[in-house]
């Protein structure tokens, strides 16, 4: 998802679930953050490396595609924003150990993994709610991808159509892919920017849904596709409806998270929350635009009767790299959150028997081998 759902909707989702102005900020810029969160930014305010929660276009560019170096990448991609639906999943077809593994990993809504993500963040600082509600949020805008580098899951051909709505049905148009990174997506047109196609199994090109560029990022779009692991059988994508499944599943989930309702079950989305707004939701996730921030920062706005401040990447960075006791400020509290993220869904991917993420180890009550993590290259798990 872009930074307009992950930021601007994330905060009307905490503020439709009861969350304070104040904490509704504070999650929504811990939702966005996770999309900040690089080794780089970590290097510059002297924090765990360990931490980082996404990975710059230059760092995956230099990144390792050895196995230590593919379990690195898929620790964070599968982490938090490919969560795999079903770590035991079995193929269409008879496949060999290696292809399952690979398969398993592939992202959908509503699995085990996100009931343990949502669970691990409650009784937690708002900034575990909004890493949580990034990961629930990109299960819908990036299912049916994995957060590994493969050709044999990852791969699409040129059999991409947008269905756009025309009276009471849709119209096709073909989607035309390029491959510039600086230019824009162009609406009017369908040209929309992927990455370069690969015979190379475990080429970073085919990380996640760069073959299908940001088709899965925004929140209008409806379209058709072949994905590879499905050998190739035709997909509909329908992102109005899967944002707005997402969006109901993120208050259910807070409502819980804040101690509302005293459980979480997969598959409940609170449509009774958004009824007095749905017509307006239902025109921000149905308009064909790029960003659709100034859309929800207005109805966040209208909700809370507050003005949201922008995010600002800097915003805590001198607090963190000032303090003495750096847990207890903004991004420690963020960057705990997402150690405990990564370790939790390492643990589950190494206990199911699949190697792709590395091996995880326990950690102590006391939580001391935080520090020994990037020594190792496993994860810990409390």
């Amino acid at each position: 998802m872009n930074a307009d759902f992950h930021y601007y909707a994330t905060y009307c989702a905490a503020i439709l679930s009861g969350y304070s102005h104040e904490d509704s900020v504070d999650i929504a810029y811990s939702d966005r953050m996770v999309d900040h969160c690089t080794r780089t930014l970590l290097s510059i305010i002297k924090a765990p490396l360990n931490a980082a929660t996404t990975q710059l276009q230059l760092e995956l560019m230099d990144a390792r595609t050895d196995l230590v170096g593919l379990q690195d990448i898929t620790r964070i991609w599968a982490s938090f924003h490919f969560l795999p639906g079903d770590l035991h999943a079995e193929p269409p077809k008879r496949s060999g150990k290696r292809y399952k593994n690979k398969f398993r990993l592939i992202c959908k809504p509503n699995g085990e993994l996100l009931e343990h993500t949502v669970k691990l963040a409650k009784d937690k600082p708002v900034q575990a709610v909004g890493v949580a509600m990034h990961v629930l949020a990109d299960t819908w805008a990036h299912q049916n991808f994995a957060g590994t580098p493969s050709m044999v899951i990852n791969n699409t051909n040129n059999y991409f159509y947008e269905l756009i709505p025309e009276g009471d049905g849709y119209r096709e148009v073909k989607i035309n892919f390029r491959h510039s990174t600086s230019t824009p997506d162009d609406l009017e047109k369908s040209i929309y920017t992927n990455s370069l196609n690969t015979n190379t199994e475990n080429h970073i090109m085919l990380l996640g849904h760069g073959r299908a560029g940001h088709l899965p990022d925004y929140c209008f779009i409806r379209y058709k596709y072949l994905p590879a692991w499905g050998e190739y059988e035709e997909i509909i994508k329908d992102n109005p409806s899967d944002y707005l499944h997402a969006f109901c599943q993120m208050i259910t989930a807070m409502k819980y998270l804040r101690g509302e309702t005293d459980r979480f079950e997969r598959g409940q989305y609170d449509f009774s929350a958004i009824e007095p707004y749905r017509d307006e939701i239902d025109r921000i996730l149905n308009k064909r635009q790029l960003d659709a921030s100034q859309d929800w920062k207005a109805l966040g706005e209208k909700l809370s009767g507050q003005a949201i401040p922008d995010f600002e990447l800097e915003q805590y960075q001198g607090e963190y790299t000032s303090a003495a006791d750096k847990d207890n400020t903004f991004l420690g509290r963020f960057i705990t959150a997402a150690l405990a993220q990564k370790s939790m869904v390492t643990h589950h991917i190494y206990q199911s028997g699949n190697k792709l993420a590395g091996y995880s180890i326990e950690a102590n009550k006391k939580g001391l081998l935080w520090k020994l993590r990037s020594l190792t290259g496993g994860e810990a798990h409390e």
